[in-house]
């Protein structure tokens, strides 16, 4: 393992898709958007869910940490299982999954049953993101991946503005379970949607799993994966207890949460554009202006808690510039991964899940311990710091290897 390996000469195959860059983008971004929809969901309808199996709130959030273990152990395993595959092989492959996991949660009589299924469920997750993020940069020219990632990943956003809200409507009128068979319904659409518009890319059937971990000997890989599991942790932790600050400390009205939910969702969405421009403009600039922009916002969390509109505009930018993050270190792995691109694009995802569970612990722990809301924006600042850090020691080992960070060609 050594930090002077070079990103690639040679980089994703372009294959023209058959109905078209957009139509083929767009069935991309509705996955994102569905599988995303499919991971918030329960947040909202946690309430009745818990209600319909009996169990505490406490006792229900048992099945977020199913699905959440399910995408960290998936996103490698399944990467591993499919080398042979090609990308559109995979993808099919895990929307199956992702269908059917959806379905056996709605079936699932016992509320140990459900947690099982949900954790099946999570197992595509990490993958089917990276494949997706890695099919729409083969669809474009090098210098437009930056755009072609962030359009796809947007659907993540738009998830929490529009799917998870409606997911809440859905359980809280029909029950949660109607909820997921809604969802799995959208997952059999994308998958009749990646059948018909996605390339298909010619699979390479000698390769081997084995030769997927070892690509990943490359420490730029590790470490720009590291900036994304503690980058993106301090927006887990605020995001987690927002509703318990706005009920206990900003003391808004119950329908107000609604709205600051919608704001977290348009910040993430403009987040996850502005930040894949800048990407294709310069993408340590976009990876460094995240971090550390998102560190003072964090900061400033902490002071604008009894002001409601001062909270607003917070709750805006801190996904705003959390998310612009993604754009970024997707890209950069690709620039990096070698023969390991799929692979280390899904785990960016477990990275994520794991950025989800560290700033979410970490709240847990201020929380318990008296040190009030106000410290959430601290511990938050302080782990989009430990990114920044993290992101600048992979450009300082880059640069004393004295070789320069080259763009891997798609062509």
């Amino acid at each position: 393992m050594t930090s002077e390996t070079v990103p690639p000469e040679s980089g994703l195959t372009v294959v023209p898709p058959p109905h078209g860059r957009t139509a083929a983008l767009l069935t991309l971004t509705f996955g994102t958007f569905v599988v995303g929809t499919g991971e918030f969901a329960i947040m909202g309808m946690l309430p009745e869910f818990a209600q319909s199996l009996n169990l505490s709130l406490a006792d229900a959030g048992y099945a977020i940490t199913a699905y959440a273990l399910g995408v960290v152990i998936g996103a490698p395993l399944i990467t591993i299982l499919g080398a042979r595959l090609s990308r559109r092989e995979l993808l099919l492959v895990l929307l199956i999954m992702f269908c059917l996991g959806n379905f056996l949660s709605i079936v699932m009589p016992t509320p140990g049953l459900v947690e099982v299924a949900r954790f099946l469920t999570g197992l595509p997750h990490g993958a089917l993101f990276g494949i997706s993020a890695l099919v729409a940069a083969s669809m474009v020219e090098r210098t437009r991946r930056g755009w072609a990632v962030g359009r796809v990943l947007s659907g993540i956003a738009i998830s929490t503005l529009i799917g998870a809200p409606f997911s809440t409507f859905a359980a809280d009128h029909f029950g949660w379970r109607i909820a997921y068979l809604i969802i799995g319904l959208f997952g059999v659409l994308t998958f009749l949607g990646v059948l018909r518009y996605i390339p298909a890319d010619k699979p390479n059937r000698k390769n081997s799993p084995l030769k997927e971990i070892t690509a990943l000997g490359n420490m730029q890989v590790l470490l720009t994966l590291l900036t994304a599991a503690v980058g993106f942790g301090g927006m887990f932790g605020v995001y987690t207890y927002l509703t318990s600050v706005l009920q206990n400390v900003t003391h808004v009205p119950e329908w107000q949460t609604m709205i600051y939910m919608v704001i977290w969702g348009a910040g993430m969405l403009v987040g996850a554009n502005a930040g894949a421009w800048l990407v294709d403009r310069n993408i340590n600039l976009a990876a460094i202006i995240a971090l550390a922009g998102s560190a003072v916002i964090m900061f400033a969390f902490s002071t604008v808690l009894h002001s409601n509109l001062a909270l607003m505009l917070i709750v805006f930018l801190i996904p705003t510039f959390v998310n612009g993050l993604g754009p970024a270190l997707q890209t950069r792995l690709m620039d990096f991964a070698g023969d390991a691109q799929t692979l280390a694009a899904s785990l960016n995802h477990s990275a994520f899940n794991i950025a989800n569970a560290l700033g979410a612990s970490l709240g847990s722990v201020l929380l318990a311990h008296q040190f009030g809301y106000g410290s959430l924006g601290i511990g938050g600042a302080l782990l989009s710091i430990g990114g920044l850090l993290v992101y600048l020691f992979a450009l300082l080992l880059l640069k004393k290897s004295g070789q320069p960070e080259e763009r891997s060609s798609l062509t």
